[in-house]
């Protein structure tokens, strides 16, 4: 029997961190499964963001699997935040460990799946014309990695090279002596923005929206920290499945403290570095009055390192509450503005009128470019499975069933859909939390609901649309209790033009998920139809 005519338990569409552990987590229940991977190696995002200074924002011993423990002793991190090379060579190495790579056919990119009624699994088409059927369809296709370029005039016209961050060249690029332009000041342009200025003769920032930014304070690692860390690794994976990363928390208030206690609270935070420093106070995201002091610490901190006032006033965000965009953590970021071959051309102010073949024309000006660097973010949580023709009971779309919105039961299923799981998919904690806690949550819940389904003789799985409604309004219910609707963010798909605003990541703490996501499974998998024998 060919590898087209063979009825796969399960087919996994990437083969990033979701990917590679749903591929081992159901090999060793016994199924047979297939990943399909439209890269030429396994790694995810971390296999295409390349840029310079790609780094994680995670503590590099937090960002790991925890599903077996002689590989997070084993492998050694070499910094606080580990690079994008540094995290790709251990997926890499988790791939050759667990002898993944035989199950992953790679160059292969799903273009349509679709449930077949009579069978009760789906049928699959990829991109070089591969003809698959499995049972169980699941889409570990990541909440950020389907990269989108700006909407301006024009520039398509641009006649220098264009990179996006999110598909960076794998031999690099040198902008030595070049007159570079970025677009974008998120996380990626925050990491990319700083090692661009040390090599252009002239880098122009363009800020659609000035971002909070938090130090990194990078470092090597040393070995004995490491070895202390990974000697209370089951602790502290435990409680990262209740809090989703182990920050340092506290159970007071912002007014509870007086305004001296509260600024050295944050001078300690900032100090430290990291994503920790918007946990200062309990209630920094759900009352506005306590985040405007935070608000206020960063915007203070950057007037006193940026020396140019107006760079610095356009530096510091006066629209959204801190942490209500994606917090990044930067390395020399607010510094690089300092440099005499660095200026930042702020968009609220001035916008770009049109692109040229040899640059841009804002505000009656036109600036010369020799490249353009889009860090323009993604189509997050949505995007990679909209990409996909993707076709239910009676043919119908996915695209016609999220056209106001993503709809989910538990982030992971979606009515009328059978057997198509998703991986930290859009009603999940997903990019609230860190990402493999979630990811493997989301891969032993559904291994173990494919085990019940065979073990009890049902063919298929799905949401109902009475359970998906009620999860949906429990999903936005949780985000208004904070100030997170309040940005216009990636949350909300609201760097999309045309995409509808809906907060898509469930804003509860990853350890109250898990327990409703336990409840729904030991009621039988209440919420859903379980069919077909």
């Amino acid at each position: 029997m060919s590898e087209a005519d063979k009825p796969w338990d399960a087919v996994v569409i990437g083969a990033g961190f979701a990917g590679l552990y749903a591929l081992h987590a159901l090999r060793a229940r016994g199924k047979r499964v297939l990943v399909l991977e439209a890269a030429a190696g396994v790694g995810g995002v971390w296999y295409w963001n390349r840029y310079p200074g790609a780094r994680c924002d995670v503590e590099s011993l937090q960002y790991s699997y925890s599903f077996d423990a002689e590989l997070e002793q084993q492998w050694q991190w070499s910094e606080r935040y580990a690079s994008q090379a540094e995290i790709l060579r251990y997926i890499e190495h988790v791939a050759d460990r667990f002898d993944l790579r035989r199950h992953i056919r790679l160059n292969t990119r799903l273009v349509c799946a679709t449930f077949n009624e009579s069978q009760d699994g789906w049928d699959l088409l990829t991109d070089d014309g591969l003809r698959l059927r499995a049972q169980h369809c699941i889409m570990a296709t990541g909440a950020l990695s389907v990269p989108r370029l700006p909407a301006i005039e024009a520039i398509e016209s641009f006649e220098g090279p264009i990179h996006h961050t999110g598909a960076w060249p794998h031999e690099g690029v040198d902008f030595s002596n070049l007159r570079v332009g970025v677009i974008g000041t998120g996380s990626s342009g925050i990491q990319v923005i700083p090692q661009i200025a040390r090599q252009a003769r002239q880098l122009t920032v363009f800020q659609r929206t000035a971002n909070f930014s938090v130090p990194a304070w990078n470092r090597p690692l040393q070995d004995q920290e490491q070895q202390a860390f990974k000697a209370a690794y089951r602790e502290h994976r435990a409680r990262a499945r209740e809090v989703g990363t182990l920050y340092e928390f506290t159970d007071k208030g912002a007014f509870e403290v007086s305004e001296h206690e509260r600024e050295q609270e944050y001078e300690r935070r900032w100090n430290k570095g990291g994503v920790n420093f918007v946990h200062a106070f309990k209630d920094l995201s759900t009352n506005l009055a306590a985040n405007d002091t935070i608000a206020d610490f960063v915007r203070a901190r950057i007037r006193a390192v940026v020396k140019d006032e107006q760079v610095a006033q356009s530096l510091c965000p006066n629209d959204h509450p801190l942490g209500t965009k994606r917090i990044c953590v930067d390395t020399g970021y607010y510094e690089t503005y300092n440099r005499p071959n660095v200026r930042l051309v702020d968009l609220k102010k001035t916008p770009i009128e049109r692109f040229g073949p040899q640059g841009v024309r804002v505000a009656g000006e036109d600036i010369a470019l020799d490249a353009l660097v889009c860090a323009t973010g993604y189509d997050a949580l949505s995007g990679a499975v909209l990409a996909i023709d993707i076709r239910g009971r009676g043919g119908v779309g996915l695209r016609e069933k999220w056209a106001q919105g993503p709809r989910t039961l538990l982030g992971l299923m979606c009515a009328g859909f059978p057997n198509l799981f998703m991986i930290t998919g859009p009603g999940s904690p997903s990019v609230l939390v860190n990402m493999i806690v979630g990811i493997e949550h989301h891969v032993q819940w559904i291994s173990d609901c494919i085990d019940h389904l065979q073990q009890q003789g049902h063919r298929t799985i799905e949401a109902t649309v009475a359970a998906q409604d009620r999860w949906v309004e429990h999903v936005n219910a949780a985000a208004h209790r904070t100030l997170l609707p309040m940005a216009n963010s990636w949350f909300l798909g609201a760097n999309i033009p045309g995409k509808p605003r809906v907060f898509m990541p469930y804003a509860a703490k990853i350890g109250v998920y898990r327990r409703e996501c336990q409840e729904v499974a030991d009621q039988g998998y209440a919420g859903f139809i379980l069919s077909g024998a």
